[in-house]
């Protein structure tokens, strides 16, 4: 499903970049001997993936060298590495992190065209179709994490309710989560646990909604979605978005402590689920993943492809690159986009963007993870739309929906009533 719409961030700085090495020009000649390119990256200690990936190249081509360049994590990386893209500082290779942002790094001059790398890598790479803009493609992904239902198998069994077994709706978890809270009978404990991220209702009711689009102007798609969720938190069977905020409540804890029998959350979830079993910041217990439940039956058990919603992580070349090394670079996105890449994030517990036979064994060697067929249907296959599909206008329009989503959680406006508004302020403001 194509969902081309239009987004910006005001990075003005970054605008006044001029863009070089753009497709159509003659490919500049390769750097002679050995070669160094720059890495941006963020938070090394706890994020693996881009030492993994530089030493997976290297070994492969002994004569270059992928040289990491910390950032700040969180929001911070986008505004640290904006700062040093306009003095022309920033690595050769860079992370386009937070997919709303894509737009205007492209827009800005800050990224080289890199299509004829695009067109290389295997069709099946998730994310990719979307990141073209007007024919062309900056960046590809390499991470394309997907959002799945993690359930805790004893607190099932405990509670007497039948395990997901890839046929549920949105209703039939609802349901579920109402029984289980009730079955378990512990004060701290629910029958799921719902993050205060806006993407937790906004990005399913997205991704499953047909016809539905975020630049339209209606989102009256999202009030059923709104409501199941309200209902689940007024009876007691998944803590209250005021709790969530107030509290400041991790879903790694409220899962992995089993406060939550239920869990709607990234793949990228598998990895560190395993890790804190392992060392202890877990409890040990028995876990499964099913596919995300569904708007209607048209799309769930095995025999069907469930609509779930995941943006790619993506990584293109900076416009100010010395020219002798785009070559290099661009065989470095390859190579980290491909197969190869792909199974060496697998070994280490990360989605990457293109899942095979071979990532898909490698995650499930994992000691700790669930060997059951179902998960292993939930993480392999899914039709994963983007939660912010590339267009000017989506990060102004996120910015709304954040509010109205907050507003709405809160129960400090009906959900009609903060739809309508939302539908307003992004008419006036955003046009």
């Amino acid at each position: 499903m194509n969902r081309k719409i239009m987004s910006a961030l005001g990075i003005a700085a970054a605008a006044s970049l001029t863009l070089t090495g753009c497709g159509g020009q003659d490919e500049p000649a390769a750097a002679d001997g050995p070669v160094t390119i720059s890495l941006a990256g963020w938070d090394f200690a706890s994020t693996p993936e881009f030492q993994t990936l530089a030493d997976a190249y290297h070994e492969a081509n002994p004569d270059v060298t992928v040289e990491l360049k910390e950032y700040p994590a969180g929001d911070d990386y986008d505004t640290a590495l904006t700062a040093d893209l306009s003095a022309g500082a920033a690595p050769d290779v860079f992370i386009v992190k937070n997919l709303k942002n894509y737009i205007t790094f492209q827009e800005g001059g800050t990224l080289l065209d890199i299509s004829d790398v695009a067109g290389e890598l295997d069709p099946a790479t998730g994310g990719l179709e979307p990141m073209a803009v007007d024919g062309k493609t900056y960046a590809v992904p390499y991470r394309q994490d997907s959002w799945l239902l993690y359930y805790n198998k004893e607190l099932f069994e405990k509670a007497g309710v039948d395990l997901p077994d890839g046929s549920w709706t949105w209703d039939d978890y609802a349901e579920a989560a109402e029984k289980l809270t009730q079955g378990i009978g512990e004060k701290e404990v629910t029958g799921t646990y719902l993050h205060s991220w806006q993407s937790t209702v906004q990005g399913f009711a997205l991704a499953q909604t047909e016809g539905a689009t975020l630049d339209g102007g209606d989102f009256s798609y999202l009030a059923p979605y709104y409501e199941r969720q309200l209902a689940l938190q007024d009876n007691g069977s998944q803590p209250s978005f005021a709790t969530v905020t107030t509290n400041e409540l991790a879903y790694q804890s409220q899962f992995g402590t089993q406060k939550a029998a239920m869990l709607p959350m990234g793949s990228w979830y598998i990895g560190t689920l395993v890790a804190e079993q392992a060392s202890g910041a877990a409890d040990t217990f028995e876990w499964g993943i099913a596919p995300i439940p569904q708007l209607d039956e048209s799309t769930t058990g095995t025999e069907n492809t469930p609509a779930t919603f995941g943006d790619p992580t993506t990584m293109g070349i900076s416009s100010n690159i010395d020219e002798s090394k785009i070559e290099t670079a661009k065989d470095f996105l390859r190579f980290a986009a491909g197969p190869e890449g792909a199974a060496a994030l697998a070994e280490i517990g990360i989605t990457p963007a293109l899942i095979d036979d071979t990532v898909a064994d490698a995650i499930f060697a994992l000691d700790g993870v669930p060997q059951d067929d179902l998960s292993r249907f939930a993480y392999t296959t899914h039709d994963t739309l983007p939660e912010n599909p590339v267009g000017q206008k989506t990060a102004a329009i996120q910015t709304i929906l954040g509010e109205m989503h907050s507003a709405i959680m809160s129960e400090s406006t009906p959900v009609d009533e903060a739809i309508t508004e939302a539908e307003e302020r992004v008419a006036n403001e955003v046009g």
